[in-house]
């Protein structure tokens, strides 16, 4: 039940790849911390990558909770191929393009701008 609860709260399909690893409630803003979780990229095996860490953290605005701002602290995984040693990373349109904040929550404040 917490995690179908949790669903309805974030972007969706960010439960999938991400866990919540923390949150702080201050008097008007919620900070929530997520740390992508170990699933390689699609077409990959672990004998074709390795982990190699997670990229610095972003924060991203999203819709307000109950008055308060939300804020998302996101930590995403980064692999290294074994072969190449190029670094692979999932490919994430968590943030809209020239913003800070998820593309749900910009694309929501465009609509209601018009």
């Amino acid at each position: 039940m917490e995690s179908e609860l949790l669903s309805l709260l974030f972007p969706e399909g960010l439960l999938d790849y991400f866990k919540v690893t923390d949150y702080q409630r201050e008097s008007e803003k919620i900070q929530i911390y997520l740390e992508e979780k170990s699933i390689l990229p699609a077409g990959y095996t672990s004998e074709e990558l390795y982990g190699n860490g997670f990229f610095k953290e972003i924060v991203v605005e999203d819709f307000p909770l109950r008055a308060h701002q939300v804020s998302l602290h996101i930590k995403r995984r980064r692999w290294v191929e074994r072969s190449t040693r190029a670094s692979v990373t999932r490919d994430w349109n968590l943030v809209a393009k020239g913003t800070r904040m998820t593309q749900e929550f910009a694309s929501f404040l465009k609509e209601i701008s018009r």
